[in-house]
């Protein structure tokens, strides 16, 4: 990560820079101005369901460059809690699958396997629940992407990650691992990947403001996604607080 004067904001993308991949008006614009001002930027995600070539082409939709090295993700996170070399039941879409493959893990069908890795996905049904949980009974460990369990569209709240995991770790009987926001397997990325972290930017306090708490950072907290304009009771209160990141950002430069 390049050293920027200004430090680097760790910025989420669901409920911040978008909805459902429907840019939140002024994301684009602060971003930009951001860069401008010297301030390095990284985006943080707990949605494991695309892979990175397809979150790189969804900033570029909503009018912001980016690279794979400019995102970290929780498939990531997940893949790093796995030894090269191991076997893992995949409950979950294609960026888990190739943060796994980058990592040197192989996925296979069903158990005996070392890891059960469970994450966003919309295939979600009896059959994997049975796989998932079979594995795990038969000694695999249970991974999670994140325990989020909604996700924010323009149109209302759908199931998380969280929602498909609470499944898989009821019928296993087993607890899980959390590799997400705000747990250990990705602060400890972030740690290596902007060790000059100086704000997180995120819609949920429970998971960036606890992530803010954990890499010792202030948290911005917006309003555009899961946390309505209303909402009061916080689980982490945030050092700002404001509609979307557009307002954050200005407030930032015209301070």
């Amino acid at each position: 990560m390049t050293d920027h004067g200004g430090g680097t904001w760790v910025i989420d993308l669901d409920g911040v820079i978008w909805l459902a991949q429907q840019a939140i008006p002024g994301s684009a614009d602060a971003i930009a101005r951001l860069r401008a001002a010297g301030i390095g930027v990284l985006f943080a995600t707990n949605n494991a369901l695309p892979t990175l070539a397809e979150l790189v082409a969804q900033l570029a939709a909503v009018g912001i460059p980016a690279g794979p090295s400019d995102l970290v993700t929780s498939a990531q996170a997940a893949a790093s809690l796995l030894a090269p070399g191991t076997t893992a039941v995949v409950c979950a879409g294609a960026g888990v699958h190739e943060a796994l493959a980058d990592r040197g893990v192989t996925v296979v069908e069903r158990g005996p396997a070392d890891a059960v890795v469970v994450g966003l996905t919309r295939d979600f049904d009896f059959a994997m629940l049975a796989t998932a949980a079979a594995a795990v009974h038969g000694g695999a460990r249970l991974v999670g992407t994140n325990e989020d369990a909604t996700y924010p569209t323009p149109t209302g709240l759908l199931p998380g990650a969280g929602a498909l995991l609470a499944a898989v770790a009821t019928a296993a009987q087993s607890e899980p691992v959390v590799a997400g926001k705000p747990h250990e397997p990705i602060v400890a990325l972030l740690g290596h990947r902007a060790p000059d972290a100086s704000l997180v930017v995120g819609d949920r306090p429970s998971t960036d403001g606890l992530l803010a708490r954990r890499l010792a950072v202030p948290f911005a907290l917006v309003r555009s996604g899961v946390t309505g304009a209303d909402e009061k009771e916080l689980t982490v209160a945030p050092q700002i607080d404001a509609a979307d990141l557009a307002a954050v950002t200005d407030r930032h430069l015209s301070s």
